[in-house]
């Protein structure tokens, strides 16, 4: 079925340093949601209630769909995902408290992380001439958004395909420190208002500041670089939200693509802190409630306490993949003259109470089974069966799959730099116990169920010596086993509860793992191009983001020189390798690079 699309398109792009909109007139419950108060003595002062709805960290999914297994999602968790069932959710909160009394927002990572935005920013990308409209902005635009704030993910594929998304949308991308690097002026909307009308009253003003994370100068280096700065989120919105109550700003909420823990995953490589939601709270007064996204856990309600005016702040985070809603429900009051807000209280909602809404389902049925086809389609064909069954414990050639493709990429991207002489070494973890590339037919979902998560790309700086206590520290991953004890391959791994994924096979060297003897002296003939390896000699070093920021605490990657990266999963590169090549066959990838021994003798 042809895509329609012209489905939703927004007539003109948002400009300007903020956006203001007035609301329509209240719906009738809003007359409920506002005592008026008559009778004798003093009248009671009026009140209204609004509520505030958010999600964030949406990732492109729209339906409860698992495209790569080609399946309903389902975790052990019972949770559900999707906007067609936030639909739902925000269906009811609206009959709920009346139309007129809500407001709906996110906080980022919209347009990367199904294979849905994959396709369609790179197979029938939204950028092309009379190209189709993003799913993401469909669904939203038909949900009714008010604002949304910019994540880390919306630069993944460059700022044509982030901009052309922009224009589909309905509502603001929202970025007070996302400037122009430059003039240092906002490259997007900083803020959003709205007014809410009330009866017998003035206007509520309801002001949104977005704010997006820092790392993305980082992260997306090869996209921003030269184009957009990202200066701290604490320091735009102490210059911001004063601005914003001296335009009269009666509520002011904060939409942050940064988490609540005040941690960074990128060490010392920027000033400013990665998950810094709450110290915005703490230390720029005039905030009434934050939407947090980025972190990608669930925090129904946190209450911060303002260190200069001393008042609460409320945040919420609800979780990603459109599996819950975030509620804040304001209750204000009208006294001398103005509005001000007495009580916030926060919660969320769950997508898998609910069903999916008809109108989005069906809106959106066309682009779905496009990309469920994509999926399904055959890349390639496997000379043989691949398999991770044994990769724990041998040098599994679907596992030096991975290595080959991540290195292939390192060597491209570092073409023509000064690094391009340096050799190439490259990690991989045996994620699953199961996974498996028949021979035969390969397709897309096959490729992208071997890399389970959504790892991307780094290039470190490494000497022979560090890459000698990298391996060390990863065989440690296998049980002390004597030269003359029997081998219980169930038993023989996860020493010390580590699991399969902090064990990591490094390509590109030659090494045995000797498991009689005590972990930290286990590498043995640790060789490089048949010479013995030179503690002093420099590699460079391919590696999963995750492994790169101290993930596993691998000892000297995460501060290791870092000379390339991308926002591309390692996933999706495996499958352009394969599809590049058209066939799969381990003679081209396969290398045995390590083996298990014990005195010497090979385990298996």
């Amino acid at each position: 079925m042809p895509l329609n699309r012209r489905k939703f398109l927004k007539k003109s792009a948002v400009t300007g340093a903020g956006v203001a909109l007035a609301g329509a007139a209240a719906a009738p419950s809003a007359e409920a949601a506002v005592a008026t108060g008559h009778g004798h003595g003093k009248p009671k002062p009026k009140r209204y209630s609004l509520t505030v709805m958010g999600t964030t960290d949406l990732h492109g999914h729209v339906f409860n769909w698992d495209y790569f297994k080609d399946a309903e999602y389902t975790d052990a968790a019972g949770n559900a995902q999707g906007l067609a069932r936030i639909s739902t959710l925000v269906n009811a909160v609206r009959k709920e408290k009346g139309r007129g009394n809500t407001l709906l927002l996110d906080a980022g990572d919209t347009i990367q992380g199904t294979p849905l935005t994959y396709y369609y920013a790179k197979v029938d990308p939204i950028t092309a001439k009379g190209g189709p409209v993003h799913p993401m902005a469909q669904a939203m635009n038909a949900i009714g958004y008010d604002a949304v704030a910019l994540g880390n993910h919306e630069f993944n594929y460059g700022i044509e395909t982030l901009r052309k998304f922009e224009q589909q949308c309905r509502f603001p991308l929202l970025g007070a420190n996302a400037l122009d690097a430059k003039t240092l002026k906002p490259a997007f909307p900083p803020y959003f208002m709205k007014k809410f009308h009330v009866k017998g009253a003035p206007p509520v003003k309801v002001a949104v500041l977005g704010l997006t994370n820092p790392g993305i100068a980082i992260w997306d280096k090869a996209y921003v670089q030269g184009k957009l700065v990202f200066p701290g989120l604490e320091e735009q919105a102490a210059k911001w939200v004063p601005k914003l109550r001296s335009m009269g700003a009666d509520v002011v909420v904060v939409s942050a693509h940064s988490g609540s823990s005040g941690t960074s995953s990128y060490g010392d490589q920027l000033p400013y802190v990665e998950n810094s939601a709450a110290l915005v709270a703490q230390q720029v007064p005039g905030i009434d409630a934050i939407l947090v996204g980025h972190a990608h856990v669930e925090i129904p309600e946190l209450k911060v306490t303002n260190t200069k005016s001393g008042k609460t702040v409320v945040l919420s985070e609800p979780l990603a993949y459109a599996e819950r809603l975030s509620l804040f429900d304001f209750e204000l009051v009208f006294e001398k003259g103005r509005w001000s807000v007495e009580s916030v209280a926060a919660s969320v909602r769950n997508s898998n109470a609910v069903v999916d809404d008809p109108r989005i389902t069906k809106l959106l049925k066309d682009e779905h089974d496009v990309v469920v086809a994509y999926v399904n389609q055959v890349v390639g064909t496997a000379t043989e069966t691949l398999t991770t069954v044994e990769a724990r414990y041998k040098d599994a050639p679907i596992i030096d799959l991975i290595t080959k493709v991540q290195e292939d990429v390192v060597k491209a991207a570092l073409a023509g730099t000064e690094y391009a002489s340096l050799p190439v070494l490259s990690q991989a973890s045996p994620f699953s116990r199961t996974s498996e590339i028949p021979a035969g037919d390969v397709t897309i979902r096959d490729l992208s169920s071997l890399y389970v998560y959504d790892n991307t790309l780094v290039a470190k700086l490494l000497t022979g010596a560090q890459v000698r206590a990298y391996l060390e520290f990863s065989a440690e991953y296998f049980v002390r086993t004597a030269a003359g004890a029997a081998v219980d391959v169930e038993k023989l791994t996860n020493a010390g509860n580590r699991p399969d994924y902090n064990y990591d096979y490094v390509s590109g060297l030659s090494y045995d793992i000797d498991i009689a003897q005590a972990a930290g002296s286990r590498i043995k003939n640790l060789s490089f191009n048949g010479a013995a390896l030179d503690d002093a000699q420099q590699f460079v070093f391919a590696v999963n983001n995750y492994r790169a920021n101290g993930g596993g605490a691998f000892p000297h990657v995460a501060s290791a020189k870092e000379l390339w990266a991308e926002s591309t999963e390692i996933r999706t590169r495996i499958a352009e390798w394969v599809t590049a090549k058209g066939s799969l066959d381990p003679k081209e990838f396969a290398s045995v690079d390590w083996k298990l021994t014990r005195e010497g003798t090979p385990v298996f």
